[in-house]
């Protein structure tokens, strides 16, 4: 059953994202008046998409079943057909069927649910590992597989932004991943708690001071994934985006190359410099 309905999905979600597929990913981001989750790009995403639909179809069922009991009990023991009220006090069937059968759906749920949690918990054979440091308000990412190669990225100014270019979302630096890897994300904080989302990849760990907490992802294809920082961390926290941008293996290797010379002076845990018109903004915040 479970291999029928994963086919059917698939399939589904084959026609909804053929004009992407075609052009590759392209840019991921939210689209006006989106309504559903966006399109899975990542094995990780197509876990979380699948489980949603299958709780989805669970909890639609049940609010039926549950209406239509509703409904039954409206109609058929009203005190007009009952003016004589049943005086049954007990029904140990009934009684033991409303324990038994939620226990049986809560463990439907769960089961997909642990697994998926394990699932997205640790990379298996990461073929790259990124470090995301959060800080009020920018991340810092540090790729200790390239010799610690390490940049910060801040939000790119409303009035910088170039023409087609996204307001919030667009970054000046941004994480550079070769696609069709296995990408190990260890998250941790220099300040307050962060969290790093990317919903097209199916991404979302705490980044918290003093710990660091580990998840992974795999680009499907080239192209650009947007995510933000979705944990409330101050006055600039709707300025905390994060762009990803995953290339084929090649191009990646020639940007570690231009990047090592680009971020020469940014020490590990340091960050770059942050540009002139967000520290006066980060400053002004934090008085």
């Amino acid at each position: 059953m479970q291999r029928h309905w994963r086919r059917f999905s698939a399939l589904a979600m084959g026609f909804l994202t053929a004009p992407l597929g075609a052009a590759g990913a392209m840019a991921q981001a939210p689209r006006p008046w989106e309504i559903g989750m966006q399109p899975a790009f990542s094995p990780v995403k197509r876990e979380i998409i699948w489980l949603h639909d299958l709780v989805l179809i669970i909890i639609t069922l049940i609010t039926l079943f549950v209406g239509g009991l509703l409904a039954w009990c409206v109609y058929r023991y009203n005190s007009k057909r009952n003016p004589t009220p049943s005086q049954t006090s007990h029904n140990a069937v009934l009684e033991i069927a409303w324990t038994v059968l939620p226990v049986l759906i809560l463990v439907v749920i769960a089961i997909p649910s642990f697994r998926l949690v394990y699932y997205e918990d640790r990379a298996r054979d990461a073929d790259l590992t990124v470090k995301a440091t959060g800080h009020q308000w920018y991340w810092e990412y540090t790729y200790p597989d390239r010799a610690n190669l390490n940049f910060s990225s801040y939000v790119v100014p409303d009035d910088e932004l170039k023409p087609g270019q996204k307001r919030m979302l667009e970054v000046d630096n941004e994480l550079v991943v070769p696609a069709e890897k296995n990408i190990r994300v260890l998250t941790s904080s220099d300040d307050v708690i962060h969290s790093f989302f990317i919903p097209a990849l199916g991404v979302q760990r705490y980044a918290i001071p003093g710990r660091t907490i580990e998840t992974w992802f795999r680009a499907d294809k080239p192209g650009t994934y947007y995510g933000e920082c979705n944990q409330i961390c101050g006055t600039n926290h709707s300025r905390m985006p994060i762009v990803i941008r995953a290339v084929p293996a090649g191009e990646f290797d020639a940007w570690v190359d231009q990047a090592k010379t680009k971020f020469s002076d940014a020490a590990p845990g340091s960050g770059a410099a942050p540009p002139a018109q967000f520290a006066s903004a980060t400053a002004e915040a934090r008085r």
